[in-house]
């Protein structure tokens, strides 16, 4: 740590619009950056196991906002329990102190965990780090939004008694449970850095493609657990204490790291007797998996990505004079670009984990043009082994910008015209329906226009991006008994894409998801028979969840909270159609999807 200066509030004010172009070090000189004590992972541990117990410099932005509760732009600490009615007072904020404290006055840190307002800080300070994570250029390089109404996230530490953690659009909110273990000791999930990253990732990923709530596929459900965990190895793997005693731990085998590739032990220990909820150290393939639910079938994207990880850190470690710590935080850098920044190129609607690995490639392509270390290979090379892509995926990919010779728009506009506004969109769009297989009967709709600047590793600008998102929706009857109370009514399928252009309007990706209705030339047929195939997925799964009773009203709670229990697809009626939507109750404890019998839902571990 630097040392401090003792900077005015004027003076930060002044000098926070400017934060993100200074050194780490020099903001932590300015105040700009304020540490505060969380655990590193999870009590467990940190009792297992004490080296690995406190982070006692997690550093986090300064911000004007900051207030009790702790409360700040994106987050406000609602201390609610849902079970015994009982508001818990807030931890308060000290300006003098720079630092939180109890009801009684005294600072919350390593030495005084008991009170429920450590809790409530432990919580918010590794959320505010987390969100810094997402939207810093070696993440997304822009504001990430929430997928509701409104930029504050509700985060509920207590919000009642039961082995649960979850993300809820419908509340606006995260929220974590307690519970007793066999030993009658009280475990907290809003303890563990790694159940709060985790819900966290659904809730970025909600924000950042919010209509993938739509799809009641188990792979987009699976999707959303894998993007829960990765947030929570990436994060913990940032921390500089952490990776230092790693290091020391493993002599620098990456692979050995159990306290990294174990997901919430003192949640999974009490829950189902493992030393961990999920595992990313695995080598499970698609087919290993098939049938199993989001929750399972997720470990093997998890797996994966760990598995390219591993492969980093032997890459830093074989091929320079770094240190075991200096080769983590390589991969860690590195691996963070992977992960997170090919979320934009996804589609908007219904993602497999086939689109994740494309876009994963994509995007380390536009970073990493010429890559002399044969990254790109390797990471091919895993997808294809876990049966996420196959070989012709592989030998497609050798083949340059395979993907994206398929686009020849035929109308030109402006880049700047088309990023100025939804409309400047939609007459692009409209003006190249059909280089862009979009139905000419149709009503087209921007569902969002944004724009990112990505970092390198070295710090360098990618070029700026401008991401189009669009959709239509294409009307599906339900024709047949298996559609129970539902037959002869109609639903709709979601279609569209997500357009990438560089500044100078050069089309860098294409990610779509077409529907049954078009033209009769080749490139038509082609999205036309991928669509009926889509069409006939959807049905399929819709009928499969109504006939198992996992179709169900939402379950509402005091204050608007939802309880423990909600079924795992919701059905609501809008402008004359029926839309059925995997439960904005994104959980961590079990297949909740799968297990579900008389409108309610039940835990079972993962």
């Amino acid at each position: 740590m630097g040392v401090r200066r003792r900077t005015t509030e004027t003076a930060r004010k002044r000098l926070y619009a400017a934060s993100q172009y200074l050194d780490k070090k020099v903001k932590e000189e300015l105040g700009l950056l304020i540490p505060f004590t969380v655990y590193l992972q999870d009590p467990l541990l940190a009792k297992n196991d004490p080296k690995f117990g406190f982070d006692k410099e997690h550093l986090v932005r300064w911000e004007p906002g900051i207030s009790d509760g702790p409360t700040s732009a994106r987050f406000a600490i609602v201390d609610y329990n849902g079970d015994t009615g009982h508001l818990a007072p807030k931890a308060k904020w000290n300006l003098k102190k720079e630092a939180f404290l109890d009801p009684a006055g005294k600072v919350l840190d390593h030495k005084n965990t008991k009170p429920l307002q450590f809790h409530q800080v432990n919580v918010w300070a590794v959320l505010q780090m987390a969100l810094t994570f997402f939207e810093q250029g070696q993440g997304l390089g822009r504001p990430i939004p929430f997928g509701f109404e409104g930029n504050r996230l509700i985060v509920v530490p207590h919000a009642g008694y039961g082995k649960n953690a979850f993300y809820d659009r419908k509340s606006k909110s995260l929220q974590f449970y307690y519970f007793d273990n066999d030993e009658g000791e009280r475990v907290y999930t809003c303890l563990s850095t790694d159940i709060i990253n985790h819900e966290f990732g659904h809730a970025v990923l909600d924000g950042v493609r919010p209509y993938f709530i739509e799809s009641c596929l188990d792979e987009t459900g699976a999707f959303h657990e894998f993007m829960g965990d990765m947030t929570a190895i990436l994060l913990l793997l940032r921390k500089n204490d952490f990776r230092k005693k790693l290091a020391d731990s493993t002599d620098g085998n990456l692979s050995e790291a159990k306290q990294l590739s174990g997901i919430a032990e003192e949640f999974g220990k009490a829950v189902s007797n493992n030393d961990y909820l999920r595992t990313a150290d695995n080598n499970l393939k698609m087919s290993d998996q098939k049938g199993s639910g989001p929750h399972a079938l997720s470990e093997v994207m998890t797996g994966a990505m760990y598995e390219i990880l591993l492969k980093l850190s032997e890459h830093y470690l074989d091929n320079s004079d770094n240190t075991a710590r200096d080769a983590y935080w390589s991969a860690i850098q590195r691996m963070q670009r992977v992960a997170i920044q090919p979320l934009d190129l996804l589609p908007p609607v219904d993602v497999t984990f086939e689109d994740y690995a494309l876009a994963v490639l994509r995007a380390e392509e536009l970073a990493n043009p010429t890559d002399p270390h044969n990254y790109i290979e390797t990471m091919l090379k895993i997808f294809v082994k876990r049966e996420i892509l196959d070989e012709s995926h592989a030998e497609a990919m050798r083949e340059p910008r395979y993907v994206y010779a398929r686009l020849r728009l035929k109308v030109f506009h402006d880049i700047d015209n088309i990023s100025r506004s939804r409309a400047g969109a939609y007459r692009f769009l409209d003006d190249n329906r059909d280089a862009l297989l979009i139905p000419a009967i149709q009503d087209v709709f921007v569902a969002d226009l944004y724009d990112s600047q990505k970092l390198t590793r070295e710090g360098r600008r990618v070029p700026r991006q401008i991401i189009l998102e669009y959709l239509w929706r294409e009307n599906v009857p339900l024709t047949g008994s298996e559609f129970g109370e539902f037959r002869g009514q109609s639903t709709t399928m979601l279609c569209g894409g997500t357009i990438v252009f560089d500044e100078k309007g050069t089309v860098l990706s294409w990610a779509r998801k077409p529907g049954t209705q078009g033209g009769r030339n080749k490139a038509w047929k082609e999205e036309i028979a991928i669509g009926r195939k889509r069409r006939e997925a959807l049905l399929e799964n819709i009928a499969h969840r109504i006939k198992s009773g996992q179709v169900g009203a939402v379950l509402g709670g005091e204050k608007g909270l939802l309880g423990t229990y909600v079924p795992p697809v919701t059905v609501r009626e809008l402008d004359g159609a029926l839309r059925f939507e995997r439960t904005p109750h994104l959980s961590l404890s079990g297949e909740d999807h799968d297990h579900y019998q008389g409108g309610r839902s039940w835990e079972v571990s993962s």
